[in-house]
């Protein structure tokens, strides 16, 4: 009896590989998500807030001549986010903004009511005085390496006490028409009659595709880069939703007196802001100096000129601010500005800026401010009381930080 003693290969193992594979599919989805969400957390927020006051108000949140007060009430909160977002990105904070928001719209009434000073040549003369003030505490703070909470608070109460000088404690106005229609006017009527404001739906329109082009240019460079990029059903996700609030938002001011021009302002702002953040050298310079200081120094980094430039930035915005801030209410008072500086950090924080510094984008810094703006237009509209407000608003301060802690050790991990 023979046996057969040949020697047989091994049975091969399950190798599983279309189980890896989508387990990797599904951790890939989920990783994109994760890493977006810090991104796309507080634009979801802001759509639940708008529905459930706009659902709790009985509709009066979305009513056209609502909308457009919207703009107009945060106007001045949301330039001052912009300029404190960069502010933030770059590793510091400025508790001075609102005291030179006052300071500039004083200066701007004795130019004007009293001394009868042209408005176009006495916005031009403020922002030069908003640019020298930001541009001193840059300097003390970069160049004399004075911490800028230090600096910043000392300004805080220089410009509110040089506020009730110039004033001498008394509100000053009216202001001239011209200016009055820069903070609270609206663009003017084009074209025949379609029951629309035909110009806002003409930017309304050109905005959209501003947008879309934006976003898929951008997902582009990053593929080009071979960099992380969202999945692509969240990219379209987020376009559509985009798309859809640039819509409803466009056909609501369309159904009233059309874009305020302030809004144009704001709008230019972001635009320029956000390249410069993006694609200009400055940009990638700030983000370097806010994420890691001595490697942006060891990479040729002058953070010091960065650091000069970036407050006396902050001073021009925040003289923009005192301006439209000053026209709007046709009077220059010694107690305006009042907590401005903190409605404008928390802005930057909800829309995604760090403690730390080196993360934020202009974009999250006017979704935070509107966030704000809805959060207390909304609750004026339900009734709710001023000191309910305040708690409310301290809840969503805190969750959006917590959120971003949470977030960043959920990516890390």
């Amino acid at each position: 009896m023979s046996t057969d003693t040949t020697a047989k290969p091994p049975a091969p193992a399950p190798s599983g590989k279309g189980s890896a594979s989508g387990e990797g599919l599904l951790q890939l989805m989920l990783g994109g998500m994760r890493r977006n969400m810090r991104q796309y957390g507080m634009l979801m927020a802001l759509g639940l807030i708008v529905v459930l006051f706009a659902v709790w108000s009985g509709g009066d949140l979305l009513l056209p001549r609502n909308v457009s007060n919207l703009v107009l009430q945060n106007s001045y909160i949301l330039i001052l986010a912009i300029g404190m977002m960069l502010v933030i990105i770059a590793g510091h904070i400025d508790l001075s903004v609102g005291s030179l928001t006052a300071f500039i719209g004083a200066m701007s009434a004795v130019l004007m009511v009293e001394h009868d000073l042209s408005w176009p040549l006495a916005v031009v003369l403020c922002l030069a005085i908003g640019a020298v003030a930001g541009s001193l505490q840059g300097f003390f703070i970069a160049y004399l390496g004075i911490p800028s909470f230090i600096v910043t608070l000392a300004g805080m109460l220089l410009f509110r006490g040089l506020t009730e000088i110039v004033l001498q404690g008394q509100t000053l106005g009216p202001f001239p028409k011209g200016l009055q229609k820069v903070a609270n006017g609206f663009l003017p009527e084009v074209g025949p009659n379609t029951n629309y404001h035909n110009l806002t739906l003409l930017l309304g329109f050109a905005l959209i595709a501003f947008v879309v082009l934006q976003e898929v240019r951008d997902r582009r460079r990053q593929q080009e880069f071979a960099l992380d990029v969202p999945p692509v059903k969240l990219f379209l996700l987020k376009l559509v939703a985009l798309v859809s609030a640039v819509l409803v938002v466009t056909l609501l001011l369309a159904s009233y007196k059309g874009a305020p021009v302030v809004l144009l302002i704001l709008g230019a702002l972001v635009v320029g802001f956000g390249y410069l953040m993006r694609n200009a050298i400055i940009g990638r310079h700030i983000y370097a100096i806010g994420g890691n200081l001595p490697a942006a120094k060891l990479s040729g980094v002058k953070d010091k000129k960065v650091t000069f430039l970036v407050f006396l930035n902050m001073g021009m915005l925040a003289a923009l601010a005192g301006l439209v801030f000053a026209a709007r209410f046709n009077a220059a008072s010694p107690k305006a500005g009042l907590n401005f500086e903190l409605e404008a950090i928390a802005a930057s924080f909800i829309g995604g800026a760090s403690m730390s510094g080196g993360v934020g984008t202009v974009l999250g810094a006017i979704i935070g401010g509107l966030v704000l703006g809805v959060l207390n237009n909304g609750m004026n509209l339900v009734g709710v009381g001023t000191d309910w407000q305040q708690v409310i608003k301290g809840a969503v301060l805190l969750a959006a930080v917590g959120f971003d802690v949470w977030n960043k050790r959920k990516v890390g991990s």
